[in-house]
């Protein structure tokens, strides 16, 4: 199609018919849309992408208007109508910079509708001067989008333009219908296809921001999952060392006490040769704690197992154990010594942990005069058996102590279980069974 170039109004033999520049502005505008709605809607991490768009369109807007004002000098303009589009131009270009940056930034309503129509009321002079400016379109429609909050306002607007330029064409030709018959097609046309286009792409940034909301949605959820994750794994350390504590250092503490105890009992009676022994058990239960203390800072394995075999650690503990309490204390292994340091090291600790448990509860409360440590493996696993002959209780009617739950808490961690069988004036029996699967494992 021809450009229209006449600057008669009233000569129907100068209409030339539209552009064929018209639809082509129209079909950028979901680009434009699509792209600032979405930008704009993004979190700070965008912002300078968002920053780096406006700039380029911005760019884009001063090139063309200064593009349209160049051609305008080299048209047949008389100078009243080229003083006309001159101003057209500066209005255009100050209400853009002083008016619709503001309103594309802030998005308020009111210089937004402003800008807005000066910018259409602008582009009509323009085109009904310079029918050439009809490709300053392309920047306009897509503004329009860009202000626009909902996709009502969008057409409303959208047919605004079109109507107020397609008049500015009509204006310049002479207000004749064979110039309406071949403005109205090219109207119709890029009104629809704008329109269509228009909605299609605002249900997709309806659908993409309602995925930048569940994405943003499903990242709190997992910095709140890794943050649980953290806590818990903080409070299953803490409960770890707290086993450990209690398992070495705290009954190391309770022994040396009642190793003391018994010394300052005896040299009251003036038996200075069995505080002496009881000074020399003090001694080396306390540098045992120490290593044992040293040992939790560089790990969490026992210094006994590492200087021997489980079955000899056992035999030594029970040894001490008799030595400071008096009970008659027996290590049976159903299984060659081999065998035993065989086991992984993992279980090893669970093991003595258990063996030392048991004995500091017999200790605390059973009165017992016997006790018989008993390791073992079976088709279900490796197991230990810690029974005496003390006074016993009814353990539905005791909650348990720190010490029993930590061992509970211990030996399901390496997915074995314990079962405690008493009765008040039958003794306890503590069986600790950790699985063979358990076993291959670990």
């Amino acid at each position: 199609m021809n450009e229209l170039s006449g600057t008669t109004p009233a000569a129907p033999a100068r209409r030339r018919t539209v552009p064929s520049a018209w639809n082509a502005p129209r079909t950028w505008i979901p680009v434009w849309r699509k792209m600032v709605t979405v930008e704009s809607s993004g979190s700070g991490v965008d912002q300078p992408v968002w920053t780096r768009t406006l700039v380029g369109w911005h760019i884009v807007f001063w090139v063309l208007l200064a593009m349209t004002l160049a051609l305008s000098f080299t048209g047949d303009l008389n100078a009243t109508r080229q003083a006309v589009f001159v101003g057209a131009v500066v209005v255009l270009g100050a209400a853009y910079q002083f008016i619709g940056l503001p309103a594309m930034r802030s998005h308020r309503a009111l210089p937004s509708y402003a800008y807005r129509l000066v910018m259409i009321a602008c582009l009509m002079v323009l085109v009904a001067l310079h029918p050439q400016s009809v490709f300053l379109m392309f920047i306009a429609s897509a503004q329009i989008w860009l202000l626009c909050k909902n996709v009502r306002e969008s057409a409303a607007l959208s047919l605004l333009l079109v109507v107020g330029v397609g008049a500015a064409q009509l204006w310049n030709v002479g207000w004749a219908w064979g110039a309406f018959g071949d403005i109205l097609p090219w109207m119709l046309v890029s009104l629809v296809v704008s329109l269509l286009l228009g909605i299609w792409i605002e249900k997709v940034i309806t659908q993409s921001q309602q995925r930048a909301e569940l994405i943003e949605q499903l990242e709190s959820a997992r910095d709140e999952l890794n943050e649980a994750h953290h806590s818990a794994g903080v409070m299953a350390e803490r409960e770890r060392i707290a086993r450990e504590i209690h398992d070495t250092l705290a009954q190391g503490m309770t022994s040396i006490v009642m190793l003391a105890q018994t010394a300052a009992v005896e040299l009251q009676r003036g038996g200075t040769d069995g505080a002496a022994a009881r000074l020399a058990a003090i001694e080396d239960t306390a540098r045992e704690n120490l290593a044992e203390a040293r040992a939790l800072v560089a790990a969490f394995t026992p210094v006994a197992l590492s200087e021997a075999t489980l079955s000899e650690v056992l035999r030594r503990q029970a040894e001490r154990f008799a030595a400071e309490t008096g009970v008659d204390v027996q290590v049976s292994l159903d299984l060659p010594d081999e065998e035993v340091a065989a086991l992984p090291q993992a279980q090893q600790v669970v093991l003595l942990r258990s063996a030392q448990e048991a004995l500091a509860n017999v200790r605390k409360h059973a009165r017992a005069t016997q006790v018989r440590i008993t390791l073992g493996l079976s088709d279900g696993g490796v197991w230990i058996e810690i029974r005496d002959d003390g006074s016993g209780f009814t353990p539905a009617a005791v909650s348990g102590g720190f010490g029993l739950n930590a061992m509970r808490g211990r030996v399901e961690e390496s997915g074995g279980s314990v079962q405690v069988e008493s009765a008040p004036g039958r003794g306890t029996r503590v069986q600790v069974l950790i699985p063979a699967t358990a076993q291959e494992d670990a």
